[in-house]
């Protein structure tokens, strides 16, 4: 069986994700890609890095912004394994990013539909194109592990 694009572009966020997973970061991974290739790539690296600000996301549009050589991101696509949180959400809408591929959703602090969708507000000006549950089930069994995991090791912490 053929991967679509999006599927082929989700496992690449996933291969970011479980970057994360090895530092014992929350697996979540982010690529950006502008005219068929890869210009951003992230991974959470919050307690790694003691930094608020370092989802998988805003590390992505970082070097993305870099390789552009702009702030602007038109015409790319964010493919992300977990729904954004509002950090990461207004700074696609920032960015000017054209579509965001979702793996997994998150029902709890998800901004684009789950608890709020930052990314098409009537009021902001710019609309971002939103895809979801792409690859759904590798990215929610990915994150669904380390909680797991975190649970187990923190109710035997001898274990």
């Amino acid at each position: 069986m053929s991967l679509t694009e999006d599927e082929k572009y989700m496992k690449q966020a996933l291969a970011q994700a479980k970057k994360g997973l090895l530092l014992g970061e929350v697996p979540i991974g982010c690529v950006i890609v502008y005219e068929g290739k890869i210009i951003g790539r992230g991974y959470n690296r919050r307690n790694t890095d003691k930094n608020t600000l370092c989802h998988a996301e805003i590390t992505a549009i970082r070097k993305a912004s870099k390789f552009m050589g702009d702030w602007r991101l038109e015409g790319c696509t964010m493919y992300v394994t977990l729904e954004p949180c509002q950090m990461c959400a207004g700074a696609c809408v920032q960015a000017r990013i054209d579509r965001v591929v979702i793996g997994c959703m998150s029902p709890k602090s998800g901004c684009a539909g789950s608890v709020i969708n930052l990314l098409q507000m009537d009021d902001f000006n710019h609309k971002v194109e939103i895809t979801k549950n792409v690859l759904e089930n590798e990215c929610s069994s990915l994150l669904t592990g380390f909680f797991e995991d975190l649970r187990a090791r923190k109710a035997n912490p001898d274990g």
